[in-house]
């Protein structure tokens, strides 16, 4: 893609860019089908005005606007010329990301090409990367780190994105096995309680697990890897007394864990292993008085060499869109009524999670 120098109109402060795709490139992979990622663009800048003639790309109005929508046009060549799709959901992506840069909110080392062309994992026809600058960043520290913390609502792709790490590092032998570990501790239910025998009472709270693996290596293999003992998934409790070596483990929904756990888990690191640790501290499940060993070890290990805290955001919510306002919605809820999770604190078993 070419762009004309930027012509500035001193009457009327505007810039005019144009923008002329390559011949081997279809102008529906630009414009998306129904010009569904143009209007995602004019949507981003309605102060502009956006034509298309032919294969000629045209953008007139605010200097600011007018250069974010150059970058943001070079940003989507960049990405198809790797033979990659563009999506409206890439395309908003792309343009907060550099809205973002623009405004200070980020350091910007990281483009928005570099950011959603970044494979982890192929798999079933299908390929597993990040989508957000924050993930991209969290995938690269778990690269660089022994342990790494991913601390984030639901929906950021924590768990998902530290399991595309474990299974690659798996099947590049820099690993011999998968352990993936939970606390069986859920909101408002005991194992007690429900039916069956020790392993049918744990399945449920592994059953995320077990659909991310799924995911990501054939069905059929599983069962076969679990019974070589190549992957292993299994309530944090069976961590005890075990030192782990050439392994990739991963601790989920770590905000359920107690500071004695928490503790217990992080020292079963063996030689030529990783660990991540996954959790959301606005979500925590554990009994009256019992304080969060996720909230308690970001004090306690903060600055300790190979150890690495990536924090996500509502901005980072690769689910439906709706996922990210609800979470933004209960944080402006409880600064402004000093609650937690809606609930005010104090007040029951609620009151008392995760101090």
């Amino acid at each position: 893609m070419t762009q004309t120098p930027t012509a500035h109109t001193p009457a009327q402060e505007q810039a005019r860019a144009q923008f002329t795709v390559p011949a081997q490139h279809p102008m529906v992979t630009v414009l998306g089908s129904g010009d569904a990622l143009l209007r995602v663009i004019e949507k981003a800048f309605p102060a502009a005005d956006i034509h298309v003639r032919g294969n000629e790309i045209s953008a007139v109005g605010d200097p600011v606007d007018v250069a974010l929508i150059a970058r943001v046009f070079d940003e989507m060549m960049l990405v198809l010329r790797t033979g990659q799709p563009m999506t409206e959901d890439a395309v908003e992506r792309s343009i907060a990301m550099l809205k973002a840069s623009e405004n200070g909110e980020s350091d910007g080392q990281e483009t928005p090409a570099q950011v959603l062309t970044q494979n982890i994992l192929s798999s079933r026809g299908r390929t597993i990367r990040p989508k957000t600058l924050n993930q991209k960043r969290y995938v690269d520290a778990i690269d660089k780190h022994t342990i790494v913390f991913g601390i984030g609502p639901a929906g950021t792709g924590k768990t998902y994105l530290a399991m595309a790490k474990a299974v690659q590092a798996l099947q590049s032998k820099q690993v011999n096995r998968i352990i993936l570990t939970r606390p069986a501790v859920e909101a408002g239910e005991r194992l007690g309680f429900l039916p069956g025998t020790l392993y049918e009472k744990i399945d449920p709270y592994l059953r995320p697990l077990y659909d991310a693996l799924h995911d990501m290596l054939d069905p059929d293999s599983i069962p076969r890897l679990m019974a070589a003992g190549t992957i292993e998934v299994a309530p944090l409790a069976y961590m005890r007394g075990r030192t782990l070596n050439d392994a990739f483990i991963i601790l989920d929904e770590a905000q359920n864990t107690s500071p004695e756990q928490m503790k217990m888990f992080l020292t079963r690191l063996g030689f030529d292993s990783k660990i991540v640790i996954t959790g959301d501290v606005t979500q925590v499940d554990l009994p009256d008085g019992t304080k969060s060993g996720l909230r308690q070890v970001q004090d306690i290990l903060d600055g300790v060499e190979d150890v690495h805290f990536s924090r996500l955001s509502s901005h980072d919510v690769v689910r439906h869109k709706l996922v990210g306002r609800i979470v933004d919605a209960y944080e402006q809820y409880d600064t402004k009524h000093g609650t937690q999770n809606g609930a005010h604190k104090g007040r029951g078993k609620s009151g008392h999670k995760g101090k």
